[in-house]
């Protein structure tokens, strides 16, 4: 297989994702994929996990050295590697003539659908578990419910069309699905037989619907009806994920809690910025007076959140105190 790959492969990359669960090396349905296409290019790199900042829009990010790319900027990290020169698996495929519609289809159809199933769609156990697990009760329920409310808006979902909206969305996927399979069909990935950053978009999303979503979701069932996505997913979850060590295999290791998302542009080949290297007490006390300013910021958050919904009909959401899960009435 063939990628272009830069010359900053030497040096050692880091991914901060958030953290492992259902199986998965990150269970974030965005970290996932760079996991992924990472593990497709044959690229080595580090993972490591941050769940202090579990609604940063700049995770995962990518660090080596003095140079960083975030999520939230250039399109996404991929976007960024490519542009940038460190890792293209896309070079040759950009030009077929399905490549957009592809790319539209499991980017809008099928990441709508996910994140409806992950927030509004199911009992949002694993939306919490997965953003929000590491955080005091009342902050973490509070941030789960702002994101349900801030998913719906993003939908277009409100109490007079939720029902045709839920139905417009599952359609969309049976249609995106039907496409895909056909698309696969009995090859080892969607272009070629070669991978690409579509297969590691794809993938991603099938492994979280598959292992993160329950049993009873609407949205897995769906897919389920196609087996050649099913072999495929599962195939390439045993060789990049629960295959043996390599040498292009990445470390796992946590970030310490006082790691933080860092600020700067994303762009690798701009100047290097500084990095300060401290010693562990230092970092220690670093950590508490972050700690304090997270919070603190959180609590701003939910008191901002009360006050926006404070006309919001509270018989849409209700909390279950006996229970971490979320249950929508």
């Amino acid at each position: 297989m063939e990628q272009v790959v830069g010359e900053r492969e030497a040096e050692e990359f880091t991914v901060v994702a958030r953290k492992p669960y259902f199986g998965l090396p990150t269970a974030c349905p965005i970290c996932l994929p760079l996991f992924i296409y990472l593990k497709l290019a044959h690229f080595p790199f580090r993972l490591s996990f941050n769940s202090i900042f579990p609604d940063s829009d700049q995770i995962p990010y990518v660090e080596s050295g003095t140079y960083v790319a975030y999520n939230n900027e250039n399109s996404g990290v991929v976007e960024c590697l490519k542009k940038d020169g460190i890792v293209d698996l896309d070079s040759e495929f950009q030009s077929a003539p399905d490549w957009v519609s592809i790319q539209a289809m499991i980017n809008s159809w099928l990441a709508d659908a996910l994140t409806y199933e992950l927030w509004v769609g199911t009992d949002g156990r694993s939306a919490y578990k997965i953003y929000y697990s590491d955080l005091s009760w009342p902050i973490g329920k509070v941030l789960f419910l702002k994101q349900v409310y801030s998913v719906k808006q993003r939908l277009g979902i409100t109490k007079d069309n939720a029902e045709h909206r839920e139905d417009e969305i599952y359609r969309r996927a049976k249609i995106a699905y039907g496409a895909l399979s056909t698309k696969l069909g009995e090859q080892n990935f969607l272009f070629d037989d070669r991978p690409s950053s579509l297969d590691a978009t794809f993938l991603g999303h099938v492994l979280v619907t598959l292992h993160v979503l329950p049993d009873t979701s609407v949205l897995r069932s769906k897919l389920l009806e196609h087996d050649n996505i099913v072999r495929y997913a599962e195939k390439l979850k045993t060789e990049l994920i629960e295959s043996g060590s390599s040498s292009s295999g990445p470390q796992f290791r946590s970030v310490p809690s006082s790691s933080t998302p860092r600020k700067g542009p994303s762009n690798w080949s701009s100047k290097p910025k500084s990095k300060p290297k401290r010693e562990k007490t230092e970092e220690e006390k670093t950590f508490k007076r972050r700690a304090k300013y997270f919070l603190a910021a959180q609590l701003l958050a939910v008191l901002l959140f009360l006050s926006v919904m404070g006309g919001y009909d509270s018989g849409d959401l209700e909390l279950d105190d006996e229970d971490e899960g979320i249950s929508f009435n």
